[in-house]
């Protein structure tokens, strides 16, 4: 049933919003948060957190004058209610689908999307870099960052707040950060209360007053000082806030989030006033949606569900993921070896640690949304003798890059790195691809990189990275595989070395005339098409399972017996696995034709992930093509230059 949204069907742009009444506000909320639930319930998303922040964006669209104000939104998940009062209602059902809205800010999607925002803690620094730049301009205009109290944890953050507060060319700049705190709640009475305080706090009244008293007591250091230390505890005794007035913003909160009469108010007075503001605001994430307030974590990024009836598990159980088998051998490796601690950034569930958080909980680290401190957290276990697994996606550890280097390969610690999400990922598009992990990982001195295949080669592999010494990355994707069993042995593969899975009958039996023998190297999950191709073409195929160290006596085998080689990799082509082959040839001096597949050298959008690989030809029927083109029936000029 679809519900009527008279005030919402107005809604073309944020001028719309600023139009209507207080009252007129309320029932837009109403109707946006129905509108958001149906909507990703049917395509799937991120519900609780957007759920928890139609008040504040209706708010902040209300009394600020987008776009030419600048807004930043941190995570960026959180921006459902912003892209559909932004003039992109009538796309919102193609959420996060091929040709679709992006799931997060994109600055090609819309100019009130003014900076993108996918990654966490970004939004202050990218707000001030705004800031200083109108200051710089002489352009007068208010950039707001608005942040998860998750986002927080971040040192990100924290530097921006130190940069935040201070004079920039005489002055601070007018910058308002907005915490989004959707992990407290307010009683009635203490709510009130900080209203109240909140509203004195952030009027023109109490801010001449504080300037008034700053300039008679200038002259009198001792009780200036007295009277600075006074506020400061006055505030401290209701307020959370000292941390940040001691950066240099003026903090003001915490007030409820969903009560439009007290956020609209707050925000012109912060409006109003110069310098660095901190306005802490509390939301309760999946608000208005019962079943999603109960349980914000199962309702934070659904597939599709009913709304009336909720999310339901599936008839058929689904196979097991890669995320699950490594959540199983954690368990049990942990049960085996006293010295194994998981650390995580925040992505407990996601990296599929729930079980390992409950039977080990003194061994369980969620360091919070800080992937540097991760790394350098377990570098430091590591030289205590720990065996530290980082569960940690592949685009979150780009984020700890330095720290990957220097705190860990650098000194060679005992470190196990498992990459879930590597490779495409589908809904959440490039900014979550897991495209550059083989590229930036095997440059570095010291670090070692396993491909697994399958649900069994991931077991194996981890318990393989598990008892070798120094630092190994274990990647893999997200989903489930072709479903091969896992089980609960602690079984090794060998190390560096890779395995021929399909043998050409030609290669076997000797070359055909007119033909040319084919290898297939595949690093990972790709395997799996590239013997459907290689069915087709009578290639050979070799599931290569290590990036770092490279077999490199399999490839000098598989380049001596063919005609031609073919790498095969879930991740980019520059600097891949492919060009691990080919830097292997040429340190043999060994001349072979080399097609590197994989993706390509451009940032690929959100859509289904089967689709996605089609269109990057890495399906099976996309790698049959590409080497028949190439190898087999290449176009006449080509053939001239392969046979010559």
């Amino acid at each position: 049933m679809t519900l009527p949204t008279p005030l919402l069907d107005r809604i073309q742009s944020p001028a719309d919003v600023r139009a209507l009444s207080r009252p007129e506000l309320k029932q837009l909320a109403t109707e946006v948060r129905d509108y958001l639930l149906r909507n990703v319930a049917r395509t799937g998303g991120h519900l609780s957190s957007n759920l928890g922040t139609v008040e504040l964006t209706i708010a902040l669209h209300h009394v600020f004058d987008t776009p030419d104000d600048r807004l930043v939104w941190d995570v960026g998940h959180q921006t459902y209610p912003h892209k559909i009062l932004t003039g992109r209602k009538e796309r919102f059902p193609t959420l996060r689908q091929a040709g679709g809205l992006s799931g997060f800010p994109k600055r090609d999607e819309s100019e009130y999307d003014t900076f993108g925002t996918a990654h966490s803690s970004t939004s202050i620094s990218a707000a001030l870099g705004m800031a200083l730049g109108a200051q710089l301009k002489g352009e007068s205009r208010h950039c707001v960052a608005i942040i998860g109290d998750g986002a927080m944890t971040a040192g990100m953050a924290f530097e921006a707040l130190n940069n935040g507060g201070m004079p920039h060319a005489g002055r601070v700049p007018n910058l308002l950060v907005v915490l989004n705190d959707n992990d407290m709640s307010i009683s009635p009475p203490v709510g009130a209360l900080n209203k109240y305080l909140a509203r004195l706090m952030s009027g023109r009244f109490y801010a001449a007053a504080r300037e008034s008293a700053k300039q008679v007591l200038r002259n009198a250091p001792p009780l200036l000082e007295l009277a600075r230390r006074f506020e400061e505890h006055a505030k401290g005794m209701v307020v959370p806030g000292t941390i940040f007035e001691e950066f240099g913003f003026n903090y003001v909160g915490p007030i409820d989030g969903h009560d439009l009469d007290a956020l609209i108010p707050m925000l012109e007075n912060l409006r109003d006033r110069k310098g660095a503001q901190f306005l802490h605001v509390v939301t309760k994430k999946g608000y208005g949606y019962k079943l999603a307030e109960a349980d914000p974590i199962a309702y934070h990024g659904p597939g599709k569900f009913d709304p009336a009836v909720g999310l339901v598990k599936p008839a058929v159980a689904p196979k097991t993921t890669f995320t699950q088998v490594f959540g199983q051998w954690l368990c049990d490796m942990a049960a085996a070896d006293m010295k194994l601690v998981g650390i995580t950034p925040a992505m407990r569930e996601g990296s599929g640690m729930v079980e390992f958080h409950k039977r080990f909980p003194a061994r369980y680290h969620d360091v919070g949304i800080a992937e540097q401190h991760a790394v350098t957290f377990a570098g430091g276990m590591a030289c205590e003798g720990l065996k530290p697994v980082v569960a940690i996606y592949s685009t979150f550890l780009q984020r700890a890059y330095d720290q990957l280097i220097h705190d860990v390969a650098l000194q060679n610690l005992d470190v196990v790195f498992a990459l879930d999400r590597a490779g495409l990922v589908g809904a959440d598009g490039a900014t979550h691809a897991g495209a550059y992990d083989i590229a930036f990982v095997r440059c570095i001195p010291n670090m070692a990189m396993l491909t697994p295949s399958d649900e069994a080669e991931l077991r194996r592999a981890l318990t393989t990275a598990y008892r070798h010494g120094g630092p190994v990355a274990v990647r893999y994707p997200r989903g489930s595989g072709i479903g091969a069993e896992a089980g609960r042995e602690f079984d090794e593969i060998e190390w560096g070395k890779g395995v021929v899975r399909r043998e050409s009958t030609q290669a076997a039996a000797g070359r055909a005339a007119g033909s040319r023998r084919v290898a297939i190297l595949a690093f990972g999950t790709l395997l799996h098409p590239a013997l459907a191709a290689a069915e087709k073409l009578d290639a050979t195929v070799a599931d290569m399972r290590f990036v770092k160290p490279i077999d490199g006596a399999l490839v000098e085998q598989l380049a001596r017996s063919h005609d031609a080689l073919v790498t095969i990799e879930e991740g980019c082509v520059t600097g891949g696995a492919g060009s691990a082959v080919t830097e292997h040839l040429n340190a043999l001096g060994l001349t072979v034709p080399v097609l590197q597949l994989g993706l390509p050298d451009r940032f690929i959008d959100h859509g289904d992930p089967a689709v996605l690989l089609s269109q990057c030809g890495l399906d099976a029927a996309g790698i049959e093509r590409t080497i028949t083109e190439r190898f087999i029936n290449p176009p006449t000029t080509l053939r001239t230059v392969v046979n010559g």
